[in-house]
């Protein structure tokens, strides 16, 4: 099947989402305001200070906000997929002539072209015209930023998707949702750098996927990361990415002949 079906999915996605204009625009003003709740927040913790584990307010304030805005990409379309599951309404999404991660994957990446323009492209103008936060120390950073952050948005995605293929294995999925939740909170860095936690915080971190979702498509922008090390971090969630695909694909595999046999 050509790609074009899944194209016009996505674009179909966006349309909706931008079809109801006071919710568009409350979006926008939420994430504005709370852009300046981490600005005067951080200018509080660093009120007696100049730094912070050599980490300057500019420096924090640039690390948060585009954590901030990286980590609004980290959800997906895993609770919908759960609720086609639970609805049995996935039964007849089956039937039809298109893949069905395919489908939700076009669905999923039309609401982050929505969250682009309405959420991230405003915060971004704010924080560089208000707040003055840092820019990538060269036009190669950039690249590579972009690079980092596309990886990065795709790996939340395929993990938010996990949760919605297990629905098929459990009833009920809330609770796998909120431990994922506060799971990504810590471990992503999307709270606090990952760099001031503790030695065996930070080795935990260092050995799960869920840094190379904001951490260090942040630390990328700033620069923090040598070239070399970039190149390697890019690489691991290649690596991250692959892996957790080919996951999905086997767990979604094993539920539809489970849901064949049980003549679902």
């Amino acid at each position: 099947m050509s790609m074009n079906p899944y194209w016009q999915m996505m674009k179909s996605q966006i349309k909706i989402d931008i079809s109801y204009s006071a919710w568009y625009w409350s979006k926008t003003a939420s994430m504005v305001f709370k852009l300046i709740v981490i600005f005067y927040f951080w200018s509080a913790v660093y009120e007696n200070t100049s730094a912070i584990s050599d980490i300057t307010l500019g420096q924090m304030i640039t690390y948060s906000v585009m954590a901030i805005i990286i980590n609004n990409y980290s959800a997906g379309v895993g609770a919908l997929l759960a609720s086609q599951v639970r609805t049995g309404d996935v039964a007849i999404e089956l039937m039809r002539p298109y893949d069905v991660i395919g489908k939700l994957v076009s669905i999923d990446l039309g609401q982050k072209v929505t969250t682009f323009f309405r959420e991230s492209l405003p915060m971004l103008l704010v924080a560089y015209i208000f707040l003055g936060i840092g820019f990538p120390p060269n036009a190669l950073y950039a690249v590579l930023f972009i690079v980092s952050t596309l990886l990065a948005i795709l790996l939340g995605s395929q993990i938010d998707l996990i949760i919605g293929v297990l629905a098929f294995y459990f009833k009920y999925t809330f609770g796998l949702r909120m431990m994922k939740g506060a799971i990504l909170a810590l471990f992503t860095g999307a709270l606090i750098p990952i760099s001031l936690f503790p030695d065996w915080l930070r080795f935990i971190a260092d050995v799960l996927p869920f840094k190379y979702m904001v951490y260090v498509p942040v630390s990328v922008y700033m620069g923090t990361l040598s070239i070399t090390d970039t190149i390697i971090a890019i690489l691991i969630q290649l690596g991250w990415l692959v892996g957790i695909m080919a996951f999905i694909r086997v767990i979604w595999s094993v539920a539809l002949r489970k849901v064949t046999i049980n003549g679902g």
